[in-house]
């Protein structure tokens, strides 16, 4: 674990790089703040890719990875104060197992794919229902209804690939002021993570720090109802099994209203 936290939440102090290698100084110190565990080169996600999930919004199963990108502005860490935006009223969250990248690779196969890993973080894919679903806001893409200030918060540590040694068979769970939402495996995962990393190193060199999400399991709010999406007030927390518990806090958007704003249509 990169940054193992003890009940005290104290931490134990590394040096190096975690890309080149790490040495445990023996010193422990407090946490003040978390900060990402990394800063991604990139924020790959991929949609769609839980058996129930599809179900549940009465999707056929993809045959091939559906895949979308996050902008690193996007990066938030454990603890920070998320916004929801002005212009949405259906903030959704989503669970997910986020693989980080710790070695460039091209064109692997997945029985390569795990020589690449650093290791595993937490993640929650936070998504505008309203922006990804009228095609007037969405361009017929994810990609700007998952792209707001904050809406990638990952964290709170890394779990290294040694320690995690099936990323197949993880618990996660989402709970929203104490009360869960979300509760799968990534056994029900389509795609599993070597063929996730396979599938994008196709042609395209996957670099140290990219941040792979993997997608999100049944209990989004999107398909329930009625249907209670995340508003100010609201404490986001998702779990991964063997990594921890990343909570967020969601806050009213106090930006200036002088900017741009597209009326949105009635769904």
């Amino acid at each position: 674990m990169l940054c193992h936290p003890s009940g005290d939440e104290s931490f134990h102090q590394a040096e190096g790089n975690p890309f080149d290698g790490l040495k445990d100084t023996g010193k422990k110190v407090s946490v003040g703040r978390f900060l990402p565990p990394v800063m991604p080169q990139d924020i790959i996600c991929i949609g769609l890719n839980y058996r129930a999930h599809a179900d549940e919004l009465k999707l056929p199963y993809p045959k091939n990875p559906v895949v979308f990108m996050k902008p690193t502005s996007c990066t938030a860490a454990h603890g920070d104060p998320i916004a929801q935006p002005r212009v949405s009223e259906k903030m959704d969250y989503e669970v997910e197992l986020a693989v980080v990248i710790g070695r460039e690779c091209k064109d692997v196969t997945p029985e390569q794919a795990m020589d690449y890993v650093l290791g595993y973080t937490c993640a929650n894919d936070l998504s505008t229902r309203d922006w990804q679903k009228v095609p007037e806001l969405s361009g017929s893409q994810w990609c700007r209804s998952k792209s707001f200030d904050g809406f990638a918060p990952i964290g709170p540590v890394i779990a290294t690939k040694d320690e995690i040694a099936d990323p197949g068979v993880l618990r996660v769970q989402t709970f929203v002021n104490g009360v869960q939402m979300q509760d799968s495996s990534t056994r029900d995962l389509i795609f599993n993570v070597p063929q996730i990393i396979s599938f994008l190193s196709m042609g395209s060199r996957l670099l140290p720090g990219t941040v792979i999400l993997t997608g999100t399991p049944f209990g989004v709010a999107e398909g329930r109802k009625p249907q209670p999406w995340l508003k100010p007030g609201d404490v986001v927390a998702v779990e991964v099994e063997g990594i921890g518990r990343l909570e967020n806090t969601i806050v009213a958007d106090k930006s200036s209203s002088s900017c741009f704003y597209v009326a949105q249509p009635k769904l």
